[in-house]
């Protein structure tokens, strides 16, 4: 299935994502970003993560098909691109509602000054 955005997939994209120490927490998901320098007019390039916090295998899988789902409906149109983003399920995520979730992101983007209106 092809995604509305790039990923990110090496364990070293995701530290120097962490490092930048830039994250917001909502509700149902925490979001962390990282400015590019140099890639200013690159796609935005988003992350996901659960960890055994958020619970079992069953339960660490749903919470990321949710942050994903809800990532291809946000980040192409409201994430400033040249950023790279990565989304940390929390315990919540799961069985949080779809608009919740939709809502939990957007306001992370806000308050992280990476919000863009649509094009």
């Amino acid at each position: 299935m092809r995604t509305a955005y790039d990923r990110l997939t090496r364990r070293a994209e995701f530290q120097r994502v962490t490092r930048a120490r830039r994250s917001a927490a909502a509700p149902g998901l925490v979001l962390q970003v990282f400015r590019r320098p140099g890639h200013e007019d690159a796609d935005a390039r988003v992350g996901l993560t659960a960890s055994r916090k958020v619970g079992n295998a069953v339960h660490r899988n749903r919470a990321r098909r949710r942050l994903r789902a809800v990532a291809q409906v946000v980040i192409p149109r409201h994430a400033k691109p040249g950023h790279d983003y990565v989304m940390i399920a929390r315990q919540g995520t799961a069985g949080r509602a779809y608009g919740a979730l939709i809502e939990d992101l957007e306001s992370a983007l806000k308050r992280l000054n990476v919000w863009r209106n649509e094009k």
